[in-house]
């Protein structure tokens, strides 16, 4: 089958450049790149998907998600996520392995891909556990993981607190070629706190988080990478001390990542006056100066990819009342709109933008995707960047409701997704 898209803005993150330029599919692949309207249809077969006033890009890749499937079903699927994945424009998700059982064996992580095989929509990356059962103790077998399916380790929603286990493990992924994703967070420090420790949990009297029980795990992290010179890659950056400890580890050379969520890039903790536990999560929400640093590490590149730490919970969940509410909340149909509000605000250029969400994260994981070319699968998402409209719970196609976005007006929407030259997902278009 042969698909033409013709008429659209073709976005380049890695030439980082936005042209008027058609693209032919034919079968899993992208066939031609040309000037629109060059492309001589040889028969009337052809599909043709008119992309006026639209921008074409690789589909996105989400490399921090919870899909909750194994033992979680009542949250998320790998359906389920699968299908509000691909109406955010995603092609590709790399999933946690906080399940349960948890992903540190092979077999966790064989059933996990049967199951995104069954779904068949789009790419699910396994993140198997740095430590059997994310207890912190004892190293998971890397080599066996890396055999079946695994692209990077993590023991996310958990930090490994011993500094020898952490060591190793950082070794022991840079052998087996996988990324390994640290969860930076003291325990001692965060304690019981349910949000960030500043003027308002003050003045609604609720336990606090500091922005010490981060920074203090980016510091060691950062330190064993250099110490072993082996790579590191940092989760869900909060606060600006954590960005200027990155920022000046990367001019150092020393072999580190980092990623944001866009949560940390539109909301603060003022978000959580009234008690609204769809603005609780884990870092918590900062201060606006905060902020304004995330921001500008995206802008400097000292954050280098945007990935939504999809947390689906049950509505039931979140209504136990602030404190007992679990943290987390869904991303993965918000995360193209709150991303584009970056580059109307001029924060960052499209293509830069996009970088963030697609090649970034795939040259992170290892992973050959992200990025248009001739002879690549086609793997695209076309966007509406000035559709404007009210986030319901009805649309949303995941089987959490847990966003703090819904009721509020967003601008830019995927309307269609592609994965290996099969659309998947199709709004308006």
């Amino acid at each position: 089958m042969i698909i033409w898209i013709k008429n659209g803005r073709l976005v380049d993150p890695v030439k980082g450049i936005v042209g008027g330029q058609d693209v032919v599919v034919r079968d899993k692949k992208i066939d031609k790149i040309l000037p629109s309207n060059e492309f001589r249809a040889e028969d009337d077969s052809i599909k043709v998907i008119d992309a006026s006033g639209m921008i074409v890009v690789p589909g996105l890749i989400d490399m921090h998600v919870h899909l909750r499937e194994p033992g979680y079903e009542h949250k998320e699927t790998i359906l389920s996520g699968s299908m509000a994945g691909a109406a955010g424009g995603f092609t590709g998700l790399a999933c946690m392995p906080n399940t349960d059982p948890v992903n540190d064996m092979a077999s966790v992580t064989a059933l996990i891909l049967d199951s995104a095989h069954k779904a068949d929509l789009i790419n699910i990356y396994p993140i198997a556990a740095i430590t059997m059962a994310q207890k912190g103790e004892i190293l998971s077998d890397f080599s066996e993981l890396k055999s079946a399916g695994a692209v990077g380790v993590s023991d996310d929603g958990f930090p490994v607190s011993n500094d020898e286990i952490m060591l190793k493990a950082i070794k022991r992924a840079k052998d087996n070629g996988l990324a390994i994703i640290s969860h930076c967070e003291d325990i001692g420090l965060s304690a019981s706190g349910v949000m960030h420790q500043g003027v308002v949990s003050e003045k609604i009297g609720l336990k606090s988080i500091p922005s010490a029980s981060e920074e203090c795990l980016v510091k060691r992290e950062i330190s064993l990478a250099a110490d072993s010179g082996c790579p590191v890659h940092i989760a869900h950056v909060s606060t600006a001390g954590s960005v200027l400890i990155i920022k000046k580890a990367k001019e150092a050379g020393i072999p580190v990542t980092a990623e944001t969520a866009p949560h940390y890039f539109s909301l603060d903790h003022t978000a959580v006056i009234g008690y609204n536990a769809n603005a609780k999560m884990n870092p918590p929400l900062r201060t606006p100066e905060d902020v304004t640093a995330i921001k500008q590490a995206l802008a400097e590149d000292v954050i280098d990819v945007i990935a939504t730490d999809h947390a689906p919970h049950s509505p039931a969940e979140k209504a136990l009342g602030f404190e007992k509410a679990p943290f987390g909340i869904i991303g993965l149909e918000t995360a193209l709109p709150l991303t584009l509000a970056l580059v109307r605000e001029g924060v960052l250029s499209l293509p830069k933008a996009i970088q963030k969400l697609t090649c970034s994260p795939a040259s992170i994981l290892g992973i050959d995707r992200g990025r248009i070319k001739k002879g690549g699968y086609a793997d695209l998402a076309i966007i509406d960047p000035e559709m404007e409209y009210i986030l319901k719970k009805r649309d949303l196609l995941s089987k959490s409701e847990n966003s703090p976005f819904i009721g509020k007006l967003l601008k830019g929407k995927n309307v269609l997704t592609m994965f290996e030259g099969r659309i998947v997902w199709e709004g308006n278009v």
